[in-house]
């Protein structure tokens, strides 16, 4: 069996490590808001370039922070590509704004810009990109429309550790950029993790304090804010694992460039253009008999996932936002989609088999 992934698997290489790490933190007695979390904050800052990260519990909260700190009017909207996981949409939501949607390119599967500025209204506030499946977005084009029309930009960069645009990493391309560490990432920890990072000072005092119940003198609370603070453990796993980064990236790009190079014309494969360094967290495959592929390949021992198959505008959550509106690119993109095998648990000869077994299809 070739499964899509095994965490455990992944992480074997580091297991000393984090054993080391663990008695080191039990040692210490310190476990909320420690020292493992300011190095980790400033190793993963000090990766980017960029002068803040701020380390947050989840993904999740990393964009409603991001939003938040900005102070939009209640009710703004904000721009969100169609295909993009929930999580990106509720973020909007969860911080009190509308989520406008607007369709991905039907190549690169990530936010149109020749769409974006349609879809401006008065009210539009802020664009939050998704660099997805580990491909940045247009940012230049995205952000001189931003620049435009007065707009913030937030990078939603899950999916995107160490992509590149042009030479910059994601996460460093907007105002401010959310990152969850979720296991299974490319920079995975062993639970829910998260950070923001942003060069803009005020932004990250006071993504600090809204973190920590809005305080940052204890039991002293300046503004009405969230438990959303990195657990000092997982901060110090993603500190052991974060040196590996650029070589987990290596790798995966490498299996990347097999199913590139070998899978046949019958599949929609992932583009490759100049001036984009994609990571592959997610390499993902288009067909029209998606279904039936996937399932021949579950007969045949290789195990696929899903990214993802249910539109958000065909989600109930969304209904009161999105019902009745159709994304016909988004649901061409949702109906045809498949993810690959393409671990750091992955080997060249697994790869090769997956593609004997597709092209026999």
């Amino acid at each position: 069996m070739i499964p899509y992934d095994q965490l455990f698997k992944v992480n074997l290489p580091y297991q000393a490590n984090f054993e080391q790490a663990f008695r080191d933190f039990l040692g210490k007695g310190w476990y909320i808001m420690g020292e493992g979390l300011k190095q980790f904050e400033s190793e993963f800052a000090n990766y980017h370039g960029s002068k803040n990260a701020i380390g947050v519990a989840n993904g999740l909260d990393a964009l409603i922070l991001a939003i938040k700190v900005l102070h939009l009017p209640v009710g703004s909207e904000i721009i969100v590509p169609s295909n993009t996981y929930i999580a990106s949409i509720l973020a909007i939501i969860h911080a009190g704004h509308t989520p406008v949607l607007v369709e991905p390119n039907i190549h690169t599967y990530n936010i149109d810009p020749v769409l974006i500025e349609a879809a401006i209204t008065p009210a539009t506030k802020a664009i939050l990109v998704v660099h997805l499946y580990g491909k940045c977005c247009d940012m230049d084009a995205i952000n001189q429309i931003a620049q435009k029309h007065g707009l913030a930009v937030i990078e939603d960069c899950a999916q995107a550790h160490d992509a590149r645009y042009k030479g910059r990493l994601a996460g460093t391309l907007g105002d401010l950029s959310g990152f969850s560490f979720y296991p299974s990432k490319n920079l995975g920890a062993l639970g829910d993790a998260g950070a923001i990072l942003t060069n803009q000072d005020a932004y990250a005092t006071a993504l600090r304090s809204m973190r920590n119940y809005g305080s940052h003198q204890k039991y002293q609370n300046d503004q009405v804010g969230f438990n959303s603070r990195l657990d000092e453990l997982q901060a110090i796993f993603l500190s052991v694992k974060l040196p590996f980064l650029a070589s987990i990236t290596t790798h995966k790009r490498s299996l990347a460039k097999l199913y590139l190079a070998h899978l046949k014309s019958d599949f929609i494969l992932p583009v490759v253009e100049e001036g984009y360094e994609d990571v592959y967290h997610i390499f993902n495959i288009r067909h029209p008999r998606r279904d039936a592929l996937k399932a021949y390949l579950l007969e045949n021992g290789v195990g696929t996932e899903i990214h993802y198959p249910i539109a958000p505008n065909h989600q109930k959550a969304l209904a009161p936002w999105l019902e009745g509106v159709s994304f016909p690119i988004s649901e061409e993109i949702h109906a045809t989609t498949l993810s690959l095998p393409c671990s750091s648990c992955h080997e060249p000869d697994n790869i090769y088999r997956v593609i004997e077994l597709m092209n026999a299809f």
